[in-house]
């Protein structure tokens, strides 16, 4: 995989989720993108019992993209602990359930449409918590570059080009520190948690910060 970058797409007045997709898919189409397929990510969130002590947060999050593989970050309330483990891991998670807990209703997810152009991954997604549509993002890889910092200033204006104005010249907060660093399919999740975590704080459930 190559470096790939999160961007949400701010909705229209009067758009639907759908409406926007569709306006989204001529663009790209427009571009000489061809649709292969669909992509899912998505997220369940875990809380600690009272009884374990310090509050902690283990996020599970999954991405069709790399099917086999189950990522997870642990929230310790001063350092976040990522670990990338196989499909049995969820099933750990269900046997751990005297000592963490699931909200149901805060499950996230962005899926939509996948497109490819050239040496460009394109995925429109929308995203919902608990079938509830929240927005639109887009996330774009490039995939013969695997160092941020190589590849940023394209990545920013392919972007810009089909997104307009809400696409910043500076890099998303996550990367900023990493544009030296190997990009990692761990760092996707990242950008992917940092989104949902914001739609779940404009929701109210700002225990998931």
């Amino acid at each position: 995989m190559g470096v790939t970058v999160l961007q949400q797409f701010p909705m229209g007045e009067n758009k639907t989720g759908p409406q926007t997709i569709e306006f989204l898919t001529k663009r790209v189409v427009a571009l000489g993108a061809v649709q292969c397929g669909q992509f899912l990510v998505d997220c369940e969130t875990y809380m600690s019992v009272p009884a374990l002590g310090t509050p902690r947060t283990v996020h599970v999050l999954h991405n069709s993209e790399q099917p086999a593989s189950v990522f997870s970050l642990l929230e310790t309330g001063t350092k976040t602990i990522p670990l990338v483990a196989d499909g049995l891991f969820d099933l750990l998670m269900l046997k751990m359930t005297p000592i963490y807990t699931s909200k149901k209703q805060t499950k996230v997810e962005s899926k939509g449409p996948r497109f490819e152009l050239t040496d460009f991954v394109i995925k429109l997604g929308s995203v919902t918590m608990s079938q509830n549509f929240k927005g639109i993002l887009v996330e774009v890889e490039y995939r013969p570059c695997v160092v941020p910092a190589n590849c940023w200033e394209l990545l920013r204006e392919f972007l810009q080009g089909f997104l307009g104005t809400c696409v910043q010249n500076i890099p998303p907060q996550y990367l900023q520190n990493r544009m030296n660093d190997i990009y990692q399919p761990m760092d996707t999740i990242h950008q992917y948690l940092d989104h949902f975590t914001m739609y779940r704080k404009a929701s109210g459930m700002i225990q998931y910060q």
